[in-house]
């Protein structure tokens, strides 16, 4: 499998937003294109893509709070899903973090998705006992 992982550029926008709408992961209160412009605009976040066969078979975007790591916007490409890509992209996001200095990585996921619980893990991730508190900012 030709799989390449390289960093996104504001000319993947709309492609990685197809993707991620493909993918199920955008919803209506987030803004898909705002959150890949300010990841590539903010330097201690990133988007990596996975391309294969010329075309994006994968992402996630990346970031450092200073304290730890968190991975939104995993998908592949429905067609490349069960090939690897989710373990490729999650193994560059932790190197992403590691080279910055990152001791640790989190992320979010929704608590009826059985699927994506088993995918985290099978990569060693842990349910952690924590309660996740927000507020929207209207």
């Amino acid at each position: 499998m030709g799989v390449s992982i390289l960093a996104a550029t504001a000319a993947d926008r709309e492609d990685t937003v197809v993707l991620w709408e493909a993918a199920g992961l955008t919803r209506p209160w987030n803004d898909p294109r705002s959150d890949f412009d300010l990841a590539l605009a903010t330097p201690t976040s990133a988007i990596l893509l996975a391309r294969g066969d010329g075309r994006l078979s994968g992402s996630v975007m990346v970031g450092f709070d200073g304290h730890r790591g968190w991975v939104y916007y995993l998908a592949a490409a429905p067609d490349s899903r069960r090939q690897g890509i989710g373990r490729m992209l999650m193994r560059a996001a932790e190197e992403w973090l590691h080279e910055r200095g990152c001791p640790k990585i989190q992320l979010m996921v929704r608590g009826d998705n059985a699927q994506a619980r088993g995918f985290y893990a099978a990569l060693g991730y842990e349910l952690q006992d924590v309660v996740t508190v927000g507020k929207r900012f209207a």
